[in-house]
């Protein structure tokens, strides 16, 4: 399968150290800063951005917190390696999507999916309310009007998702759904099922899932699910998303927008 780009429009940051954050976050993600790597010093920070020494420093603070940067004494400020990235963060995963997504974010992405989503399934299945069920024969009637190839359809995926999620009563899964929303929505545009005979196949095993947790059977929902998981790992396999992102600040290293 041919990469595909697919723009996904990220929120702006509302202040000069998030968006000093945000494009340094971008240059590590996207290599441009390896693992180990130092940054250059707060004077060549402050003149490549632009931005007064405690704009800087805050920026920095960010992304120490989000486990991208640790500060050595006599050493400087240093790019940690990816393992200790905090990938549950809302502005981490954003800036995944306007570095591009490889074959390793999906497949992780889809790791924890198998992790999770089967689990929430067959909770659901259990504790689903009469609302929980309308909630997703809605997603799931949006999924038949919407083109395949839409942000409609990829969106109506995601809610069908994320209310297996809300139905299962478990915070932490109704959380997890919440915070890889992007992440989601990005790997539903990428494996979108264009074939007839591939919409059909994800609108079949959709539908099993809302039908097993309507009808209270846990095995069938967590199998659907795990089909479904697997159904868009073979879809999107081989394939890169990258996000030209717009109005970013300059880039760390080349001074275009990152």
């Amino acid at each position: 399968m041919t990469s595909r780009i697919v723009v996904i429009p990220t929120k702006r940051a509302h202040s000069n150290h998030a968006e000093v954050a945000r494009s340094i976050g971008i240059d590590i993600i996207a290599g441009r800063y390896p693992e180990g790597m130092r940054l250059p010093g707060d004077a060549e920070m402050i003149a490549m951005f632009g931005v007064s020494r405690p704009v800087l420093r805050e920026s920095v603070k960010t992304l120490v917190a989000k486990g991208l940067l640790t500060t050595k004494a006599r050493v400087g400020t240093v790019v940690r390696e990816r393992a200790a990235w905090n990938m549950f963060d809302a502005d981490v995963l954003a800036w995944h999507l306007d570095a591009g997504i490889d074959r390793r974010f999906l497949n992780d992405l889809a790791e924890i999916r198998l992790a999770v989503e089967p689990r929430a399934a067959v909770l659901a299945a259990a504790q689903r309310s009469e609302e929980d069920v309308a909630e997703l024969r809605r997603s799931m009637e949006r999924m038949r009007l919407e083109a395949s190839d839409s942000v409609g359809f990829a969106d109506a995926d995601l809610a069908l998702h994320v209310a297996v999620a809300r139905a299962s009563g478990n915070l932490f899964m109704r959380s997890i759904g919440h915070v890889i929303e992007a992440a989601l929505r990005a790997s539903f545009l990428l494996s979108a099922p264009v074939a007839p005979e591939d919409r059909d196949t994800v609108l079949l095993w959709h539908q099993k899932i809302v039908d097993a947790i309507a009808a209270g059977d846990a095995e069938a929902a967590s199998e659907a699910m795990v089909h479904v998981i697997h159904n868009g790992i073979r879809r999107h396999e081989g394939t890169v998303i990258e996000v030209e992102p717009a109005g970013a600040l300059p880039s760390a290293d080349t001074g275009e927008p990152a």
